[in-house]
Formats: structure tokens, sequence, C-alpha cells
């Protein structure tokens, strides 16, 4: 069977996005001893070449076929298929003064999908992280504009909100700019006020990689400008907030992101989520998600 002929195959099974890049792992934890893990439901082992340095992805070790691996960002990235795209590009991540900052990977018992769209969502701030992200009476989720750009990127833009702590480094409540960022169906990224350099935004990226269809692992990275906190404090402030959205995510039913926009109550808060499921059923997206409304 010829390579492109195995992709044909790999694609038609589940309707798995085959062809889309994911973080399997922290790049640093990638060494000559192999990796074990799963991606969309098949097993993936990931180790680093001897000779090269590079990564190398395969469905075992000893396998003859390989996987297309790579390092960016912090991250190791697999594809099963040859990609339809480049990964999308992050300049903060060379930028002088950031520090860049591996908060881990989480395992969550839902969909992929369901993890981004919580992530892009600032009406539960008050009520999942009370005291941090937001707090009543500051519930007001205020208009903001979602676009498509000429990437193919989904962004949420002029987005604000008060937030009681809205980093480690910040001090008193304060009002937060916030821009989101879908580069690709998995992968999401948040650009929100820096407490120490008000002219500059700190990044958090949450790729997300589908173990499965309802089970997934988070791997989160920060890009921020901060001297004041160690490391430990910093993924200690963001561990806390994904602890807290854990439960939430595992108790939303179904698993499966629905993607018709009958399935669902939602608000003019809700713009980016609802644009989100548009932009992944528009894009014909059948992993982890439930195209039509469940009964």
């Amino acid at each position: 069977m010829s390579e492109a002929q195995r992709d044909a195959a790999l694609k038609a099974l589940n309707g798995a996005p085959v062809d889309e890049w994911f973080a399997v792992s922290a790049a640093s934890r990638i060494g000559e001893m192999p990796l074990r893990t799963r991606l969309l439901g098949r097993p993936l082992a990931v180790w680093r070449d001897t000779l090269t340095g590079e990564p190398v992805a395969a469905p075992e070790i000893g396998a003859r076929q390989r996987y297309h691996a790579i390092d960016r960002y912090g991250c190791t990235w697999v594809a099963l298929a040859a990609p339809r795209r480049a990964l999308f590009t992050l300049p903060q991540y060379e930028q002088p003064g950031r520090r860049v900052i591996d908060c881990g990977a989480f395992g969550v018992h839902t969909s992929a999908p369901r993890v981004i769209e919580n992530f892009l969502d600032m009406g539960h701030f008050p009520y999942v992280h009370t005291g941090i992200l937001g707090e009543e009476p500051h519930t007001e989720v205020k208009d903001y504009k979602v676009h498509e750009d000429e990437h193919g990127e989904l962004w949420a833009t002029d987005c604000a909100f008060w937030q009681p702590r809205a980093a480690a480094a910040a001090n008193a409540g304060m009002d937060v700019d916030y821009t989101y960022r879908v580069p690709q169906p998995f992968c999401a990224l948040l650009y929100k006020t820096s407490p120490r350099m008000p002219a500059e935004r700190d990044v958090i990226a949450l790729f997300v990689q589908p173990l499965g269809e309802v089970e997934s692992r988070a791997h989160l990275l920060m890009l921020l400008f901060d001297d004041e906190h160690d490391n430990t404090a910093l993924v200690s402030f963001q561990q806390t907030i994904f602890g807290q959205d854990k439960p939430i995510l595992e108790s939303q039913l179904p698993k499966r992101l629905p993607l018709d926009a009958r399935a669902e109550v939602s608000t003019r808060a809700d713009a980016m989520s609802m644009a989100y499921r548009r932009w992944l059923k528009a894009r014909g997206l059948r992993y982890g998600v439930e195209v039509k409304p469940s009964r």
C-alpha cells in the first residue's frame, strides 16, 4: 500500500482528522526511550532519533510505518497522515523578555472540541473561577467581535472582562482585554492584558490531544512577562484554573460537542462558542462532535 493509499484509508476510518497536527508531549520529555500514548484512538510511540535528535513517531516500536513529527513551541507534534496545512505561527514564542512556561498536561474525560469550547467561554468565569477570573456582580460579558481571517483562523476580538486576579502577577482586580484565536481545530490561544507589561499581552496556549473521541489530554503553555514569580507559582496558578474546569467539562452531556445550532441554548455571550461550532461544521469535522441534535 502506498503512502497516499494509507493516508486515504486512515482518513476514512471514523472520520478522524489524521491530517491535522496534534501536540502529544512537551518536547523536553521526548528522549531516546519511547513515550507511549494514544492519538485519535490509535496507539502511538514517540522517541528521539539518536543521530539527528529529531522526533520520531510510529504506531509502536519496531513498526516500519512512520508518522509525521516535528518540535515546535516547546511541544512535539504528530500528524498521522500527510498534514493538510503547515502548523500555525506563534511569533511571541521567540519574543525577547517572555518566559515560556510548560504547565503540564491534563487528562479529561470528554471530547477535544468540548475542551476548546470551554477555553473560549468567558461567561463561566464568575461562577467556576470565583475570586480569580471573575466574581459577582461582575458577570456581564460585553459584546465582542468574531471573524475568520484570510488564513482561515477564527478570532474573537475586543473582549473585556473584570477579574479579581487575572494572573499570578496581578495584585488587584483589573479590567482585562482578551483576544481569542483558534488557528486549527484542536488548538486555541488567548492573548490577555499583562499585569507587568500593559502594552503587551500574555499568551496562554491550549493544545488538545484527542486520545479518543471522548477522552482528551490538554497541554497548556504560557508565554508571560513576569520576573517576580518562580515557575512553581506560575504553573500552580494555571493548574488551579484548569482543575476548576475539569469537573465541569466531565459533567457536560453529550461528551461530543453538538454542532447543530438547535442542540444547546446560546446567548450573545456565546458568540465565539457558536462561531467555533459553525467553523468546525464548515470544515467537515466528524470526530468528537455530534452533527445532528441528540434526542
